[in-house]
């Protein structure tokens, strides 16, 4: 099993953008009942945007901010994370932790120069594959809009110029 920051690292290669631009999103999931909802989406056949790799983690509270912005700074264009339902979390209140972190996140992202509206936080039930199907081509469409993320926007190692879809 690859830890999570040599996952994100691996897509990276994968996130140069073409010609056509289509948003390269990651998305964060809890186990128990997102990961299961977007299951069921699949084996439902419900029709979604292929634009997201999911990481799979115990609990919503497992997503630490840093990893949202490695993961901005490596080539994703938008991030999703979701968990389950207040009060239905396996981990009684991880489900609220992972909340106060994402809204202190948003302000660091806008503090940092990305634009908030990349990042899009949800609950989604393992009963909810429909949810799940409508976060994920809402997700991919505003992000499509905003166009590619520029990795310079989020760099940690103070680097700047370079951006992940090849304009210099």
């Amino acid at each position: 099993m690859l830890a999570l920051d040599e996952a994100t690292a691996s897509w990276a290669a994968n996130f140069a953008h073409g010609p056509g631009f289509e948003p390269k999103i990651v998305a964060f999931v809890c186990n128990w009942c997102t990961y299961t909802g977007a299951d069921l989406a699949g084996t439902s056949r419900l029709k979604m945007a292929p634009n997201v790799r999911v990481l799979r983690l115990p609990c919503s509270s497992r997503v630490n901010p840093l990893f949202i912005i490695k993961a901005l700074e490596r080539g994703a264009d938008g991030i999703i994370v979701s968990g389950c339902h207040p009060g239905d979390c396996h981990y009684s209140t991880g489900n609220y932790y992972a909340r106060r972190r994402l809204a202190i996140l948003h302000d660091l992202l806008a503090f940092m120069g990305v634009d908030p509206r990349r990042v899009t936080f949800s609950w989604v039930s393992a009963s909810e594959g429909g949810k799940w199907q409508q976060v994920v081509n809402e997700t991919t469409e505003r992000v499509r809009q905003l166009g590619p993320h520029h990795t310079e926007q989020c760099s940690s190692t103070g680097r700047v110029g370079t951006y992940h879809d090849g304009v210099a």
